[in-house]
């Protein structure tokens, strides 16, 4: 039977024929959306800032930032060869991407950014750079210095945040960026020939179905080349903790994940590339949902439940 959606991994078979794996790694960027001493941020971001969850929890962002290029440039490289150890035991990685991870990684100097990209693609070969930012830091010579790197590696992608095409969703979130900043980075972005992952959040408060096929028909029309897809997920020691608490919002249950991610794959173009379809944040560093099945058993639910009723994604479109 053919797949019913385009998953990451036969993306990535079909396209290098070997194992390839994501070195995630933290610049020790910060982020515009931040205060100066790490704290504020959107609602539901948490201070590690998306840390890879098999790098050191000892070794986080908040306990190690620093000023000094070269001792981030050092960091990046420790944390680049304890990922490449970790992902060979682990999965007999053949291959590998650079993933710079962790909080808004093209919000710094130019310089700053040329010398850590730079030093971190020496380090070795790479199939791909990945760098996750937000919509609205993608000026027009972060984007030319991005765009720089296509000659460098197989593929250059960004992981754009956009979470929701509903702007109320967004702004009360804290996003602190409109959906017009999206669209414009994405075009920015294919014209240098970079490719785009955007990043979409299900279950924000004010959104429900009617937002979700707004935002899958707005990732279809700028032709994102690929797709994350969150769950929300409440983690300790942020905004949104406080909500939940207080009873303002909720999670949703696995059921209602399954049914809302059908829901958005059916209305996403076929050729997207499904890279996420659940949020992997550790048990430890979240308040809720407490109790979620693994990502391989929401994967199956999710597959079942198309191949039962002949869905397939993109049917929708």
């Amino acid at each position: 039977m053919k797949d019913v959606y385009r998953s990451y991994s036969e993306h990535l078979k079909d396209t290098y024929h070997k194992r390839v794996y994501r070195i995630g790694v933290d610049g020790q960027f910060s982020c515009p959306n931040r205060n100066a001493d790490g704290s504020g941020g959107c609602a539901f971001c948490e201070q590690s800032g998306s840390l890879a969850a098999y790098q050191n929890p000892q070794d986080m962002h908040a306990k190690t930032c620093s000023s000094n290029i070269d001792q981030r440039i050092d960091h990046v490289l420790k944390q680049i060869e304890s990922g490449k150890r970790f992902l060979v035991r682990r999965y007999k990685a053949e291959a590998f991407s650079l993933y710079f991870q962790s909080y808004t990684n093209t919000f710094d100097t130019l310089e700053h950014l040329r010398s850590l990209y730079d030093a971190a693609l020496s380090s070795k070969d790479y199939v791909e750079l990945i760098i996750s930012t937000r919509p609205d830091c993608l000026s027009d010579d972060v984007v030319a210095l991005l765009g720089s790197y296509t000659d460098k590696v197989e593929k250059v992608w960004v992981e754009l945040g956009l979470q929701s095409a509903n702007q109320a969703a967004l702004d009360l979130v804290g996003r602190n960026h409109d959906v017009f900043s999206y669209l414009k980075g994405v075009d920015s972005l294919h014209l240098h020939g970079i490719g785009v992952c955007t990043h979409i959040m299900l279950g924000l408060p004010l959104d429900g179905y009617a937002s979700y096929a707004k935002t899958a028909e707005m990732i279809n029309r700028v032709k994102s080349e690929a797709v994350k897809i969150h769950n929300l997920h409440i983690c300790r020691n942020t905004q949104m903790e406080g909500w939940y608490e207080q009873g303002e919002i909720t999670v949703a249950s696995v059921r209602r994940h399954v049914e809302e991610t059908v829901f958005m794959l059916r209305h996403l173009d076929p050729s997207i590339v499904i890279e996420r379809l659940v949020c992997e944040t550790p048990q430890r560093r979240r308040i809720a949902p407490r109790n979620f099945v693994d990502k391989h058993q929401f994967i199956r639910q999710v597959v079942r439940m198309m191949e039962e009723r002949g869905w397939q994604q993109g049917d929708l479109v």
